[in-house]
């Protein structure tokens, strides 16, 4: 959970620059996470000023979890986050038996020949 030590309520809005203090990621990160990640939309007031909402610093703190932490990549925390399948989880589950048995004999040959290609 995010620690301000600003003063304010808990649910006040705040700019990028507290944002980034209490959670200890730069304000470019957090510019280039809203772009990555459309439902990250913090209100912009006059001459461009972002104020995070406490859903919005709730989000962040999520974002940084799965990329920071958990090794997710953006494109797989965005797809954690809309409730998608997970592209990470899916590309780790090992292939379908009947796929396995199928490709290990064309390995086999692709190997015996190289073997033997090497050894001419």
């Amino acid at each position: 959970m995010a620690d301000f030590d600003d003063g304010k309520e808990s649910g006040a809005l705040r700019t990028i620059g507290e944002v980034g203090q209490a959670l200890g990621i730069k304000p470019h990160v957090l510019r280039y996470w809203e772009q990555q990640f459309p439902m990250l939309e913090p209100l912009k007031r006059s001459g461009g000023r972002r104020y995070y909402r406490a859903e919005d610093v709730a989000l962040v703190e999520r974002i940084d979890r799965l990329v920071n932490r958990e090794g997710y990549t953006l494109k797989g925390a965005k797809a954690a986050i809309i409730g998608a399948p997970d592209p990470q989880a899916a590309a780790q589950a090992p292939a379908p038996r009947s796929d396995a048995e199928e490709i290990l004999p064309q390995l086999k040959a692709i190997r015996d020949r190289l073997e033997r290609a090497l050894a001419a």
